[in-house]
């Protein structure tokens, strides 16, 4: 709060710009009626102050007054500040006009009255636009320490940035460039447009610049690879204004400048899902998620909080997991009923008591273990957690009558070759089984892929091995992998699961699949190093249960558009759900006698596309790249 002092400068200020606002409703009416009268011999004399003058400046300070005139600030006034001076000054007209009307406007001249806004606007705004410009002409005297900016893009971002950064002091505009032909050679703020983009590294020798500002927010992920490049081939530092997301998520602050991260090389345009249905779906329920405290149940989370749900209920087997996610939610969502329930959701008592006690709408089964290498080792935790705990979960909703159950899958269930890929795919199998055996619960299954920043992701690894001098390790030049964030997986899961469709696979569209090979390299250049150079990359082989390529769905699933352009629903395959519900018995039973061979026999009889990658040449192992359909493409064969 501001101190006694502060509120009494800024008030006085505030009287003291309407007291000068008076002087020259004052100056503006006698110069007025001199002009009108300057050639006439028998003018009327003139008073400096009388019972009309005393109206005027009565009735043109309640005009304003009314219109917000003393909000805002001499320093950042603008054209929205002389259209309220035009406002006001054609209000104070009118009144004064009404009020003199009783007297027929005797002894006011109508060219007085017809001039007067016009002239008192213009003797108001001057003052005010002289002052903004010394002010501006001050900020452009920077010390000549100040570290010299050229900027990239000469949009509104531009624009913001270039007030920002002379205010600071610090920084010193020296030019920008845009690819737009219009504006060459034209001036921003007095900062010249230099050229177009190509010409970064020749316009940054020529201007001396030491740092390189990105301010084009609304590039998408091919046009910020593109500027990237041309800002790597510079050697000079470079920065990034932050996207509007970003600063409506609370990730960054408005104006404040970032490193390019490599979020937003891969990153897309933002989706625009249904807000309209997912608020419907969700307002006033209570949703359950597994895993809750982990990447993506966490985002669930969040994702659930904003969209207006009565309570969140965070079933998470790490204790350090569950106090974070809890005391950001209690933070950020003061009005939601936060509730935890620590414990493995394989444990069908933790789940009973879990539902019995919250009764939720919905539950979202994200809790999962899906490092494929690690799996590889530990199929009988793989089995546990990944199918026999959705069976868990996924039985003990339908015997509670929860109306919607949502499993996050993963594109390792499309011709499974690892531990990861074959219990996931079991676990997809079950949930479409019981959807055909009961109809109080709808079972929705999301599919996707890799997303940036999750526990660990290639990303993070590469990033610490780069903060140690290196070398980046990648398994194959050529092992690509589909990539999405966590908050826009999210959206998209909640999108799908809003939908009316019972038992369906949804595929999340993940973009062109990425070479880890140009990712690590991105990542070395965004660290300002050489890749090769400064920091090595070595191929290390596949790893256990590695394929070279993903995909997303099987090319026999019969994919249909939806509703949303970035979500895909996948036809159901054959299979036998006696067979596949009546396996669990026996898996349950192999699990808990440890008799990893029995497990994995199981799943190759229970799914015949099982076929794991050391059956395979362990090094060229793939899985058939199939495009993403577009909705023009309509029903896929």
């Amino acid at each position: 709060m501001a101190s006694w002092r502060e509120r009494f400068t800024g008030g006085g200020l505030r009287y003291a710009v309407m007291l000068h606002d008076l002087v020259v409703v004052w100056a503006c009416w006698q110069l007025l009626f001199l002009a009108r009268y300057a050639l006439l011999d028998n003018a009327p004399s003139l008073q400096l102050f009388s019972r009309d003058i005393a109206i005027v400046l009565v009735l043109q300070a309640l005009a304003f007054w009314n219109v917000g005139l003393y909000r805002g600030l001499w320093r950042f006034a603008s054209v929205a500040d002389l259209v309220n001076i035009f406002k006001a000054s054609f209000i104070g007209l009118v009144a004064i006009v009404i009020i003199f009307s009783y007297r027929r406007l005797e002894g006011i001249p109508i060219s007085v009255l017809v001039v007067y806004p016009f002239a008192l606007a213009a003797l108001l705004g001057t003052p005010r636009l002289l002052y903004r410009a010394w002010k501006d002409y001050q900020s452009v005297q920077s010390d000549a320490r100040a570290r010299r900016v050229l900027v990239l893009g000469a949009g509104q971002a531009a624009e913001s940035l270039i007030k920002d950064l002379r205010r600071s002091g610090d920084y010193e505009p020296v030019g920008l460039l845009d690819d737009s032909p219009h504006l060459q050679g034209a001036k921003l703020h007095g900062c010249p447009i230099l050229g177009n983009l190509d010409e970064v590294v020749s316009v940054a020798k020529e201007v001396d610049a030491k740092l390189l500002v990105i301010a084009i927010p609304t590039l998408d992920a091919a046009g910020m690879q593109r500027v990237v490049g041309l800002c790597e081939r510079t050697g000079l530092p470079f920065r990034t204004v932050p996207r509007l997301h970003d600063v409506l998520e609370g990730n960054t602050l408005p104006g404040q400048l970032k490193e390019v991260a490599i979020e937003d090389l891969l990153g897309r345009k933002p989706i625009l899902p249904d807000w309209e249905l997912l608020r419907g779906w969700l307002r006033g329920r209570t949703v359950l998620v597994t895993g809750g405290g982990g990447s993506i149940g966490s985002e669930l989370c969040r994702q659930c909080a904003r969209h207006g749900i009565a309570r969140i209920v965070v079933l998470e087997i790490s204790e350090l997991l569950m106090i974070n996610i809890q005391a950001e939610l209690r933070r950020n969502f003061p009005d939601l009923d936060v509730q935890g329930v620590l414990g493995d959701c394989g444990d069908s008592a933790v789940i009973r008591h879990a539902l019995e006690k919250h009764r939720p709408d919905t539950v979202f089964h994200a809790a999962a273990y899906k490092q494929v290498p690690l799996l590889e080792d530990q199929l009988r935790e793989a089995v546990r957690n990944n199918t026999l705990a959705t069976e868990c979960v996924a039985t003990a909703c339908v015997e509670h009558r929860v109306e919607n159950f949502v499993f996050i899958s993963t594109d390792k269930a499309v011709d499974p070759a690892n531990a990861l890929g074959a219990t996931k795919r079991y676990a997809e199998m079950i949930c479409q089984s019981l959807n055909k055996r009961t109809s109080s619960t709808r079972f929705v299954t999301v599919r996707f892929g890799n997303v940036l920043g999750s526990v660990g992701s290639v990303v993070p690894f590469f990033r610490e091995q780069i903060r140690k001098g290196g070398p980046v390790t990648v398994t194959h030049p050529e092992v690509s992998r589909y990539f999405m964030t966590i908050p826009e997986a999210c959206l998209l899961i909640l999108q799908a699961a809003a939908s009316s469709s019972r038992g369906a696979i949804y595929m999340l569209d993940m973009g062109e699949p990425v070479l880890i090979r140009d990712l690590a390299e991105q990542m070395i250049r965004l660290a300002g190093k050489v890749p090769g150079v400064d920091i090595p990359i070595v191929y290390t082989g596949l790893r256990a249960g590695e394929k070279l390529h993903e995909s997303l769905f099987y090319a026999d699933e019969n994919c249909h558009p939806t509703s949303h352009p970035k979500v895909m629903e996948a036809g159901v395959r054959e299979f036998s759900p006696d067979m596949v519900l009546g396996n669990v018995t026996a898996l349950r039973k192999a699990a808990v006698a440890y008799d990893v061979d029995g497990m994995r026999e199981i799943l190759f009889n229970t799914i015949p596309e099982f076929q794991p990658v050391s059956q395979q040449d362990s090094y060229n192992a793939s899985a058939k790249i199939v495009p993403f359909p577009t909705r023009e493409a309509g029903r896929m064969h």
